[in-house]
C-alpha cells in the first residue's frame, strides 16, 4: 500500500480485509459484513489495534442504542499505513459533515420519557462519535429560549433540542431576540431528538422519529439553511418554523393538549370533532403576490424593525399595525374553515401535508378550506392530505407566498404557531430566506418519507 496514496482495501491478514466501497464498508472473512458509512460513528487506532464503531440499525428498536464495535490488531509496520486508511474511511463517513460536534443539549424533563431516551439512546451515540456534550434541563416554559438569547456562539456548533417541536421553537425565538439575532440565526445550527408527539423537525431533517436514529442524523447533520418566519401581532415579534394555522387544523392541534396519550391519532379526532361543529372563522386574507421565482437576498434589502418590538430582525413590508402594502391581494374570506401554512413537508407522522414546501425558497405553502366542504369531500382530504396528495383535491385550496395578513372578524377561536396557541387577533407574517440554520441528513432538501 502506497502511504501517499492510501488503498481502499487493508488487509488485516490473510482471511480478513476491509474495502472502502461507493456507499459502504465491507469485511470480508468468514461470513462476510456490509456496514454502510453512514452507521459508522467512529474509527482510531490504539495501542490495541484499530477500533471502528458504528450503529447497528438491525438490534431491535427498543434496547439500548446499539453501537457495536470492531477491533483489529495491527503490526508496526503497517501503522503509518493503516493511518492513512483509517483517515480515508472516516473522509467516507462523514462526507461534508463536520466530526466531533459541540452540541448544547437542551432536554425538557416534562416531555415524556426525554431524559431516559437521552440517557438510553443518544449519549451513547453522541459519546461514540466523540461530541462534546453540555446537557441542561429546562426549568419552566421558555426557560430554552433564554439559554439560547445568551449563548455564546462560538462556545457550540448546535443547539440539541430533546423534546417535541415546542424547544426548537423557543430556540429560534431566544436567538431571534439577541442584539445580534441575524447573526445568531444564520451561524448557530438548532437540532431535534424527538421526544414529543408530532415531532416535526425530526421527521423533516432525518426521516424518522427514532431518538437513535435521529442521534445519528445529528452526529452525521450538515448546515442547512432554513427560512423562518417573522410574525408581528399587536407590538410583539416573533418567529416561527414550523407552522401557523387557523380553523379546524388549530382547534384539533390545540383543544386536544389533553388526549396526548392518543399519540398522533389524537390530531385526526381533533379533525373529526371540529368538523362536526361546522365551524366557520370569516376573515381578511391579505397576500404579497409571488412572480413563481423565489425571492434572492432577502435579508440585504429589510428594512428597519419599529424600536417598540423585541427583536432585531429587520421587516419589509412592516407589521400588522401598518397599512396593508399597496400591491398586495386583498381576499375576504367569509366562510373559511381552515387556514394552514405550512415552512416544512410534513406535520408530524405519516402526515405529508406540504409535499411542495422547500427548506429555502423564500416561499410559505397556504393550504384553505371552506366550510362549504360537506362531509364527503372532508373525508376525502383527511385520506389524501396526509399522503401530500394536497393538488388533487377539489375543495382545498393552495398557494405559495411570500408574505401574508389574516385579520378575524370573529370575536374568538384558536390560533396556532408552531403548535403554540396565539391570541385571536390580526397577524401578519414573512419570510426570511434562509436565515436559519439546521442539522440535517441533506444540505438542501426535507426527508421524503413513505
Amino acid at each position: 500500500m502506497d502511504p501517499l496514496h492510501p488503498s481502499k482495501t487493508f488487509s488485516v491478514d490473510e482471511s480478513i480485509s476491509l474495502t472502502l466501497n461507493k456507499t459502504s464498508l465491507k469485511i470480508t472473512m468468514p461470513g462476510p459484513k456490509i456496514i454502510d458509512f453512514h452507521s459508522i460513528l467512529n474509527a482510531y487506532i490504539s495501542q490495541d489495534g484499530l477500533t471502528i464503531t458504528y450503529l447497528d440499525r438491525e438490534s431491535p428498536s427498543n434496547s439500548t442504542a446499539p453501537i457495536n464495535a470492531l477491533h483489529y490488531p495491527i503490526t508496526a509496520g503497517k501503522k503509518e499505513q493503516v493511518t492513512l486508511w483509517t483517515e480515508n474511511l472516516l473522509s467516507h463517513a462523514y462526507g461534508q459533515a463536520q466530526r466531533s460536534k459541540r452540541l448544547k443539549v437542551l432536554v425538557n424533563p416534562f416531555c415524556a420519557s426525554a431524559l431516559t431516551k437521552l440517557r438510553k439512546f443518544v449519549a451513547p451515540i453522541f459519546g461514540a462519535a466523540h461530541c462534546e456534550i453540555d446537557v441542561e434541563e429546562t426549568q419552566y416554559r421558555g426557560h430554552a429560549g433564554e439559554i439560547a438569547e445568551n449563548i455564546a456562539l462560538d462556545a457550540y456548533d448546535a443547539i440539541v433540542c430533546c423534546s417535541g417541536d415546542g424547544l426548537p421553537y423557543e430556540v429560534f425565538n431566544g436567538l431571534a431576540r439577541r442584539s445580534d439575532a441575524v447573526e445568531a440565526l444564520s451561524n448557530m445550527a438548532v437540532a431535534m431528538i424527538p421526544c414529543g408527539s408530532g415531532n416535526a423537525m425530526a421527521w423533516n431533517l432525518y426521516g424518522t422519529d427514532d431518538p437513535s436514529l435521529a442521534a445519528l442524523g445529528i452526529v452525521k447533520g450538515v448546515e442547512m439553511p432554513l427560512d423562518l418566519v417573522s410574525i408581528t401581532q399587536g407590538t410583539r415579534h416573533s418567529v416561527s418554523f414550523l407552522s401557523q394555522a387557523l380553523g379546524v387544523l388549530a382547534d384539533c392541534d390545540l383543544k386536544t393538549e389533553h388526549l396526548r396519550w392518543m399519540g398522533d391519532t389524537r390530531f385526526i379526532y381533533g379533525v373529526f370533532a371540529t368538523i362536526a361543529k361546522n365551524t366557520k372563522y370569516s376573515c381578511q386574507l391579505a397576500f404579497k403576490p409571488t412572480s413563481g421565482e423565489a425571492r434572492k437576498n432577502t435579508e440585504k434589502k429589510m428594512s428597519a424593525k419599529p424600536q417598540n418590538y423585541p427583536t432585531s430582525l429587520p421587516l419589509q413590508y412592516g407589521t400588522v399595525l401598518d397599512d396593508v402594502p399597496e400591491d398586495w391581494e386583498i381576499m375576504p374570506r367569509e366562510r373559511l374553515a381552515s387556514f394552514y401554512t405550512g415552512n416544512m413537508k410534513i406535520v408530524a407522522k405519516d402526515t405529508n401535508f406540504f409535499p411542495d414546501a422547500e427548506p429555502n425558497d423564500g416561499f410559505l405553502d397556504i393550504m384553505m378550506i371552506d366550510d362549504t366542504i360537506g362531509w364527503a369531500a372532508s373525508l376525502e382530504a383527511i385520506m389524501k392530505l396526509p399522503q401530500g396528495k394536497c393538488n388533487d383535491l377539489q375543495d382545498v385550496e393552495m398557494r405559495k407566498v411570500s408574505a401574508y395578513r389574516l385579520t378575524p372578524w370573529k370575536p374568538d377561536g384558536d390560533i396556532s404557531v408552531d403548535g403554540e396557541r396565539y391570541p385571536f387577533e390580526a397577524f401578519q407574517v414573512e419570510v426570511h430566506q434562509g436565515l436559519g440554520r439546521v442539522l440535517s441528513k441533506s444540505a438542501d432538501s426535507f426527508q421524503i418519507v413513505g
